[in-house]
Order: structure tokens, then C-alpha cells, then sequence
């Protein structure tokens, strides 16, 4: 399939991690974006805990994309001290499972409020730029509703400011979308500084579906990124219903519908459509 490389949030399977990587391996997908373990946030797993998750997926023959993180998902007005721990503990579980690459964000606000808090929003992402500087490390900054990167020009605006080799951006159309953004000219804006993508597809009223059933523009992106020769992640992040866990990352009430392995393999054979469809054009 080209120079795609699929993975994806296997936490919505199942919180149980060995069925996450069983599962993963029915499905022929050799990486994980690692987010929830056995009910627990990455976040929150011990040392321990994190060296049973290495010999497990290594038992699989499976690797980690990216750290799932919730660096960046809490509130300017909250302890930021307390988060630079968790952020410091995060690269050790990065480099511990061999992955360079932490997904992260850039704290929640007030929309009346960007301009507000722009400088200290700066300020907080260049402190973990200068924690990671003489590691093997990618910052990736995801676009997500509330926070100070959920329009594109916002995040451009990161890139501009602290872009390099240590920090890049994550595109999800879904989240665009959620914030009434056309996907097609946030990717023509932003597609330069991309380097990592979530597969999330949702209606024009936000409702999250499978790839290519939504407004998403996902086979327009395909095509995109086969044109400029993309080799890089595909990772699918569903959101077809909830998973546990779900509450503590959303600011918004969540579906209590559950998610499983089942919707997993419609996202998931949702996306493999349109790259075969792309690809054999």
C-alpha cells in the first residue's frame, strides 16, 4: 500500500492490552499508537508497568507510532508544574518503547480568550522543546477542539514559531471538522508541516463515522499524500463509539455506547478501501 504505514489507537478494542495486540495482529497491523492499557492512561502506567507493556508487544511483533499522550490536554489555569512531571515521565515511556515520536497538544482555553494566552502557550511548548532538545525526540501537536491549535492558522502559527525537527504537527480532519473547519483547505494550508496523520472521519454535525463516510476529504488526502510520496503514519483513531477511559480525555460528554474490535475493523477496512481504491487508480 505505497509507503503508508498503518496504525492506530487499539485502546478502542478493548482495555484489556493483550486483546488489543491480539487483535492487531488478526488485522495484519504491525504498530500501535499506544494511549490505554489495561484501564489505565499511558500517563499513568509505573516503570514496571511500562516494561511488562515492552515485553509484551514485542512477544507480538508489534511497535509503538507514537505515544498517545495527554500532554497539553489540561487547562491554562491549571498546575503546570505537575504536568512538566507527567511530560518528563512520558519521554522515558517514549524512549523506553523506542518510539521518537509523543502525540501532544496545546492546552484548553476559551475560544474569546487565543490571544489571551498565545505567549504562554509558547512558552509552555518551547519548556518541553528544551527538556527533549538532546533526546531522540518529536513533539507532534495535534489539532483538537478548545484548545489554542484547533484552527489551522493557530497551528500553523506553532509551526512557524517552534517548528523544527523536534516538533511537528498531526493532522485529524474529524477534529477540524468538530471545530467548523473546511478539511480540504486546512490540509492545502497546513500539508507542508504535517508529518504524522490520525484517521477520524465525521458529518458535517461532528458525528464521527468511518473513513470516507464523513466530510473529512479522506481520499482527497490519499491522494495527496501518494502524489508528494508520504512515507509515513496512518493512524486510525476511530472514535465510533466510547472506550474507557474516553471521559478523562474529552471536555464534552461522551457517547456511553461501547466501542470494540468490531467498529475497530470498519475504521480500519474503511481506510484500506480508499488507499486501495487511490492506489490502483
Amino acid at each position: 500500500m505505497n509507503n503508508f504505514v498503518l496504525s492506530g489507537f487499539s485502546d478502542e478494542i478493548s482495555s484489556d492490552f493483550t486483546v488489543q495486540l491480539s487483535e492487531m495482529k488478526k488485522m495484519n497491523i504491525a504498530y500501535i499508537e499506544v494511549r490505554g492499557v489495561n484501564g489505565k492512561n499511558i500517563s499513568e502506567l509505573t516503570k514496571s508497568e511500562v516494561i511488562k507493556v515492552k515485553r509484551q508487544l514485542k512477544d507480538f511483533g508489534i511497535k509503538v507510532s507514537a505515544i498517545g499522550s495527554p500532554i497539553g490536554k489540561i487547562k491554562m489555569t491549571d498546575d503546570f508544574e505537575a504536568h512538566f512531571e507527567m511530560f518528563k515521565h512520558i519521554v522515558w515511556i517514549a524512549e523506553t518503547l523506542e518510539t521518537p515520536f509523543i502525540r501532544m497538544f496545546s492546552f484548553y482555553m476559551n475560544q474569546d480568550e487565543t490571544s489571551k494566552y498565545r505567549d504562554q502557550v509558547i512558552e509552555r511548548l518551547s519548556s518541553f522543546k528544551d527538556y527533549i532538545k538532546d533526546k531522540k525526540i518529536v513533539l507532534l501537536h495535534e489539532n483538537e477542539k478548545e484548545i489554542y491549535g484547533d484552527t489551522p492558522e493557530r497551528c500553523l502559527d506553532l509551526y512557524k514559531t517552534l517548528g523544527d525537527d523536534q516538533f511537528k504537527l498531526i493532522f485529524d480532519p474529524a477534529n477540524f471538522i468538530q471545530c467548523g473547519v473546511n478539511v480540504k483547505e486546512a490540509y492545502d494550508l497546513l500539508n507542508k508541516y504535517v508529518s504524522y496523520f490520525h484517521i477520524k472521519d465525521a458529518t458535517k454535525d461532528g458525528k464521527e463515522v468511518p473513513a470516507g463516510m464523513g466530510v473529512g476529504n479522506l481520499k482527497y488526502l490519499i491522494e495527496s499524500l501518494k502524489e508528494k510520496g508520504y512515507d509515513g503514519f496512518l493512524s486510525v483513531e476511530p472514535h465510533l463509539g466510547n472506550f474507557q477511559g474516553f471521559d478523562k480525555l474529552e471536555t464534552s460528554s461522551v457517547d456511553k455506547e461501547a466501542s470494540d474490535v468490531y467498529k475497530f475493523k470498519l475504521a480500519v477496512n474503511a481506510l484500506r478501501t480508499i488507499i486501495e481504491e487511490v492506489c490502483h487508480d
